[in-house]
């Protein structure tokens, strides 16, 4: 979930080292495997393969202190994918800065910028 706010998008991402160690769309990835219990099922739902959706995991699964996601090969009931208790505490603390970061910018502070930008961008190559 990226938030928008009239003119101003935020998109929370945290880093580590230089690499995103979570940002909407890995959250998105983690809701996405937590309803769907699998890897391949999530990136399914979310338009995107499974080598994609397994390189986001595996990328913050190295990120973290704790893995996010615990999968389970095989066959049974227990086979798949599911969110870890460090998962489920990362996925809600991001969720809550974003909500933070929306928040704040509701709160104002952008009348100044909003007010010296076009409705629209002009023309490519057009002269201001």
């Amino acid at each position: 979930m990226m938030v928008r706010q009239g003119t101003l998008k935020l998109k929370a991402q945290l880093f580590c080292g230089d690499e995103p160690a979570i940002g909407p769309g890995k959250a998105d990835l983690l809701e996405a495997i937590d309803r769907e219990g699998s890897i391949s099922a999530a990136g399914r739902s979310m338009g995107m393969s499974y080598r994609r959706s397994w390189l986001l995991v595996d990328s913050m699964n190295r990120c973290w202190a704790e893995r996010l996601v615990e999968t389970t090969a095989g066959g049974g009931a227990s086979k798949g994918a599911r969110l870890t208790d460090c998962g489920r505490t990362v996925l809600d603390s991001y969720r809550a800065l974003e909500c933070r970061l929306a928040d704040a910018a509701a709160r104002g502070g952008l009348d100044g910028l909003n007010a010296l930008m076009r409705e629209q961008p002009l023309p490519p190559n057009a002269k201001p």
